[in-house]
This record gives structure tokens, sequence and C-alpha cells, in this order.
């Protein structure tokens, strides 16, 4: 189901060197997690003995239990296409490794030895252990190196898979613990070579401090890898003589943390997440180095499994309905103060190159005027200038409302900036009867008409006073080319160009809570006021005439449908390539208490029709800065035909 699989990871209660208890705990515990819909299962390093059995891995009866254990795990799921990948000792070619063992359909899939040793301090697997380094090279056709078992026959030693069949490829790299810790691990080879999933069975102790490290780790080395990390290690049932486990389990995509488990639990732990392979395969296309890499080798040294359950419906994923906007609410001012530093940077850096003493910018008393001209004069501190000589024109139309004019007013008031009023009602009635256009009808002409004077004035005001005119229009709008060519779709710089609707929401709301916090006296508090009755008005362009009372009455999310909506698709499609049928399955997923599905289908109907349609506006929009990850600026993120079809994505 679009790419979804569910990927589990396991620290079972255990007993050291009791084979027979630890192969039932890793039956039941497999069993449940297979039965939870979990395609993979992880389990931590030598988890069929125990890692912490020392000198007991010199002995014959734990070796020969343990290979026991293993073709036992292997029946117990014969008839399941779940793979379960376990740890033990193995001899091969008459030597001892660390393994990772993958079992799926009652058949010995692959094996893995670790490659790298840990020998110093608490660790000593050099002593029992040899590297599988040169095993991992493959054999002497190029293939996998293949080794013999004693009731199982040839087996393939190697730490890359891949998946037989149909529908998003999933490519599975393996590491054993230390493996992830050395300065060149070997799934940052493996991921170049196409692996999109890596599994760590890993036997990590328990030190002050190495949690957040670890966990550090794994989310960075799924961010390079641009692939899902599977980590499981052991926990608090091995061996407490020298050392203590907690039972870590994490499951990353990406450089997110999907799931993480708690630590020092004495029950058997499974941990679960849905990952989105699809996603990753799209990702690979578009970002990262990974067309450089020549990855024939790899996959001529890959072991097949038969295919993965697809997900059916998702359970053990979060998809946010507001991508855009930061989780997190405790780094909420250091992720807004991130934003407005990148603005204001790119702002000051274009008016000294301009030498332009003055910015000048329409304020409408709307959404994004107040983000930038709050912008504007948070760049002028920057650079110590004068708030006085910031420009707001305040240009009231024929739909222009007392409640939005009012707060232009206010916040130009206290922002200390120069503010004037240059009403265009008359202008443009005369620009109708030029035209030969009936004022009556209330057309796209009637709309145009005052956009377009409105940006002529502050052109011409701009170069009368030495200016530049800064942008308002945000990444939504130019998304939807809900702006009007050569008029608010013009300007010398846009400050808000890689900012959506709902961050734009974010962000004046965090600088409403922070102008209340730390601006002194009465002037805080009443910025802080006028800001949120701002972010509580209607999003309106204000073209068309208020109604009876004075109200807006042309109301952008009535004809668009919500942004919020509209935030969610673009995220998905520009940044993953989805399709529509995904995107509208991650909408109702992620909408399910706030939106209908016939709401989410019509919204999802204009936003490919308007972005396909609009992209003649967005091949000669205004430099601006790139605040995250997706930009739509010609020059930098977005490429596509302005005249291009669009029937298949509808």
């Amino acid at each position: 189901m679009f790419g979804f699989y569910r990927f589990a990871c396991v620290s079972p209660v255990l007993r050291v060197a009791d084979t027979a208890f630890n192969t039932a705990e890793i039956i039941k515990s497999a069993t449940a997690a297979v039965s939870n819909g979990a395609a993979f299962v992880v389990f931590p390093e030598l988890c069929i003995t125990g890692y912490t059995c020392s000198d007991l891995f010199h002995q014959e009866q734990l070796l020969e239990k343990s290979f026991g254990s293993l073709l036992q795990i292997a029946k117990a799921f014969e008839d399941s296409d779940a793979v379960i990948a376990v740890g033990l000792p193995l001899r091969l070619f008459g030597a001892l490794y660390n393994c990772a063992a993958f079992v799926q359909r009652g058949k010995l899939v692959a094996v893995t030895p670790k490659t790298f040793l840990p020998n110093q301090r608490e660790f000593y697997e050099k002593r029992h252990f040899s590297s599988g380094r040169d095993l991992l090279r493959g054999g002497a056709q190029g293939g996998p190196l293949l080794c013999r078992l004693e009731g199982v026959g040839e087996v393939p030693v190697t730490n890359f898979f891949t998946v037989k069949g149909e529908g998003s490829e999933v490519r599975v790299g393996a590491e054993l613990c230390e493996d992830l810790w050395t300065p060149v691990p070997p799934s940052g080879e493996l991921a170049l070579a196409g692996a999109n999933v890596i599994v760590n069975l890993s036997a990590s102790d328990a030190l002050v401090g190495k949690r957040d490290y670890r966990r550090n780790l794994v989310m960075n080395q799924s961010a390079r890898c641009m692939a899902a990390y599977v980590y499981a290690s052991a926990g608090v049932h091995e061996s407490t003589t020298d050392m203590v486990f907690s039972g870590h389990l994490m499951i990353a995509e990406n450089g997110s943390l999907l799931a993480e488990s708690k630590p020092f639990s004495r029950e058997t732990e499974i941990l679960y997440a849905d990952v989105d392979v699809q996603r990753l395969n799209m990702q690979r296309l578009s970002e990262g180095s990974f067309q450089d890499y020549d990855s024939r080798s790899a996959y001529a040294r890959a072991a097949i499994f038969d295919g993965l359950r697809p997900l059916e419906k998702l359970q053990y994923r979060y998809v946010s309905p507001t991508p855009f906007v930061p989780s997190s609410i405790e780094n909420r001012d250091k992720s807004c103060t991130e934003i407005f530093n990148i603005q204001c940077a790119g702002l000051a850096k274009r008016l000294e190159a301009s030498h332009s003493a003055r910015a000048v910018i329409g304020l409408s008393g709307g959404l994004d005027s107040t983000l930038a001209l709050l912008v504007v004069a948070e760049t002028y501190k920057l650079l110590k200038r004068p708030a006085n000589q910031i420009l707001a024109l305040t240009m009231p139309g024929f739909g222009t409302t007392k409640r939005t004019r009012n707060n232009a007013v206010t916040l130009a008031e206290l922002l200390g900036v120069e503010l004037r009023t240059v009403d265009i009602q008359k202008a443009c009635l005369q620009h109708f009867s030029d035209i030969g256009h009936d004022p009556q009808t209330l057309d796209v002409t009637y709309e145009n008409v005052q956009a377009r004077e409105r940006t002529q004035i502050l052109m011409d005001i701009a170069n009368s006073e030495g200016g530049i005119v800064v942008g308002t229009g945000d990444l939504s709008e130019i998304a939807l080319g809900w702006s009007t060519y050569n008029a608010d779709h013009m300007s010398m710089y846009a400050v808000n160009c890689d900012i959506p609707k709902t961050l734009v929401r974010h962000i004046v709301g965090w600088y409403a809570d922070r102008s209340a916090r730390l601006e002194a006296g009465e002037n805080g508090a009443a910025l802080a006021s006028v800001l949120k009755d701002i972010l509580d008005t209607p999003v309106s362009p204000e073209l068309l005439p208020a109604d009876e009372g004075g109200q807006i009455a042309q109301k952008t999310e009535s004809i668009l449908g919500a942004y919020e909506i509209h935030d969610f698709y673009l995220y998905h499609f520009a940044k993953y390539g989805a399709t529509p049928e995904k995107m509208l399955f991650l909408a109702k997923y992620a909408f399910a208490s706030k939106f209908g599905e016939d709401e989410l289908k019509k919204a999802l109907a204009v936003f490919v029709r308007r972005f396909f349609t609009q992209q003649f506006k967005r091949s000669c929009i205004p430099d601006g800065p790139k605040v995250g990850t997706i930009s739509l600026s010609p020059r930098a993120d977005w490429r596509m035909p302005s005249d291009s079809g669009y029937t298949d994505w509808l």
C-alpha cells in the first residue's frame, strides 16, 4: 500500500546461555509482531545465546544448541512471508563469527557476519570472533560467498538483500552494533549501493549519556543514508557481571525518529513503525549523491527475499497535518528565530547591494504583509537603520474593510514606520473607463485592475524614494498561483517566498507571544494584540466589496479550500513526488478528525489544476531567500514546463 511496510524491533527477555528459553521467547515475540502486521522483525545481537556468554562461546554445546535454535525459529515461520533477523555465534569456514541470520518461509535466507569487532575497555569480541570483512567481499564469480551449513545447504554470506516482486522495492542492508560506530560504517556504502532500509542487531551497554549519543548516531546515519534505520539492542537480562544493557530500540527514517522504546524494561519490548519506502526511493531520485555510485556489484552480492507483506493500514506512524510547521513546542522559539534570521539576512544583503535607503511595502492588514513588515523592521534593526526609513503604504480599494485598514495603521504606528495612504478607487474607476470595463461586473478584470494599480503605486514610489519594493506573497500562493500576474506577483525582493501560509501563521503567532513577553510596557502588549487580531482575520485579497455588515465577503479558503490542506499536498507532492492517490490517503489519515473525504478530494483537484496551470507565474518570480527544504523558485528547486498536461494527476 503506497510503499508502506511495518518494521518491528524486539528486545526480549532472555537467560544467558539458555538457548531453549531464548528461542521460545524469540518465537513468541516474533509471532506477536508478525500478527500485528510486521513484515520485518529485528532482534538484538547474539540474542539466541545472549551477548554476554564470554568464553562459553568456545563451548561446543552452546554452538550446537544455538544453531539448532536457528533452525527451530525458521521452521516456526515457514508459513509466513515475514523476515525474522536474529543474532547467534556461527561457524563459517572453520572460524567463529558473530552473525545476523535472516529467515523467511522456513528457510535461512542469508547470514551477515559482523565486520568491526570492539576490543577495548569492557569489550573483547576478538577473543571469541573473527571479522567478516573478507567474507562479505563476495565469491570468485562476483556473487555472494556461499557457505554450506549442515541440514541447510548453501547459504549466501552477505549484508545486502533485495525483495523479489512488484511494488516499491525494498533493499535491506545489515550491520551489527559496532559497525555503526566506526568512522565509515558499512551502511554508508550499502545505502549508496541501493539499500533503503538498514537493520542493526546490537548489544550496546548503558553508560551515562550514551543513550543520547546512540540515538544521534542512528538518526544521523539514517539521514546520511537517506534510509530507514531499524535498531535493536540487548536488554537488562544480559549478564551484569561488568555491564548493564538497557534494551534500546529505535526506528528512524531519513533523520527523523519514528519510534523509540523506554529504557530498562524488564519485560519483552516490541517497537513498531510504518516505514514509507516509496518516499525514500523517490527522494533519492532528486536528492543526495546516490546517482553517482555504481551499485551493480552490490546487487550481484545480494540475497533475495521472496517479498514483504505490504501494509494495509497505517497505525505506527505519525503523519503531521502541518508538515511545514515545526512540531516541537519546546523548540518553537529556536526554529522561528532561525527562519526570521534567514529572511532578515537575505533582505539586509539586498538592501546593501542595491544601495537602497528605503524599503517600500504594501501593508494590507493581512497575514502575509504583516510578516513581511515584521521582517523588514527586524532587518532595519540589524542594519542599525531607523524604522522611519521603512515606508508602508496602505491602499484601500473596493473591498477594503475597516478591520484590516485599522490593523494596518496600528501595526505601522507600533513599529514606528512611515505610513502613507493612497486610495486606489478613483484611479481604478478611471482605468475601467479607459479599457471599457463596466465596474458593476465583478469579474477577474475588476479584481486584477486593483492589484496592478497597487503594484504600480509601490514601484513608482520606490523609484521616487530610492528604495526597493519588498514582496509579501507566500509559498502557498506561489504554488497555487493565487496572485495577479505582474501585480502582487512581482516585487524587487520577496521575503516570504519560501514560507507557506501555515508557517506564516505560526511565525506571526510566535512573534505576538514574543512581543507580549519581551517588549517593554504597553507597546509590547498592543503589538501582540493587533497581531492576534490579524491572525483571527479571514484570509482575503479584499478585491470584492464587503458584505452589508462591512465584513470581508471574499474569503480565499472558501474559494480554494483550506490552506492547511493545500500546504499538506504541496509538501508531499514537491518533496516526495507522491501520487494524488497517496496524497489523499495520507490526508485522510492526518486530517481524520478535521476534514471529510469529499473536502479533501475537492481541495486535491484544485491543488493539482492550479499547480500545473500557474507554473508560468513561477517561471518569473522575484528573488527571495530559501528557508526550508521546499522552494518553487525556477533558479533553485523547481523547474517544470509552463504548458504541461495534468490529466494524469486527476
